[in-house]
């Protein structure tokens, strides 16, 4: 009975022994995932960097578009050497293009395909400042709302 005794209290210490250990290992396991994961704080100062990063690169974007806008602009201060006279639509995806090359007007043909000329002027044909506008009138009404007027540009 003694050895009984004694088996029983050996195996109630083996089996509190593994509990013990099972017990100790989640805490550790939790112990080094708590180490590796990052911190209540962490994540928003990640979400901080992330936004402040995005924020750069958008500003770093704006000032780079404003550059190039103020280079062109330099570089067109002359006078146009090609300008488009006047356009007519001919088809859905069809136009006639007069264009003045310094003093000479050449009529062009434009399709999806293929840019023609088609005709040069003799003599160049005078078009009226109001008809002059090669631009169609959506777009201009949308530089006027934009508050971009069309004359700036030239």
């Amino acid at each position: 009975m003694k050895g009984r005794v004694r088996a029983l209290a050996a195996l109630v210490a083996l089996l509190a022994g593994e509990a013990a250990i099972a017990a100790a290992q989640p805490a550790v396991a939790s112990a080094a995932a708590a180490a590796t994961a990052p911190a209540p704080g962490g994540l928003g100062a990640q979400l901080a960097q992330t936004v402040l990063g995005l924020l750069v690169v958008v500003g770093l974007i704006f000032v780079l578009a404003w550059l190039l806008r103020r280079m062109q602009g330099s570089a067109q201060r002359g006078a146009p050497v090609i300008e488009i006279v006047g356009t007519r639509a001919i088809g859905p995806r069809d136009r006639l293009l007069l264009v003045q090359v310094g003093k000479e007007q050449i009529l062009i043909g434009h399709t999806p395909g293929s840019i023609e000329a088609l005709h040069v002027l003799a003599e160049p044909v005078e078009v009226p400042a109001a008809a002059r506008q090669a631009t169609p009138e959506f777009a201009q009404r949308l530089l006027e709302l934009m508050g971009k007027d069309q004359k700036d540009k030239t």
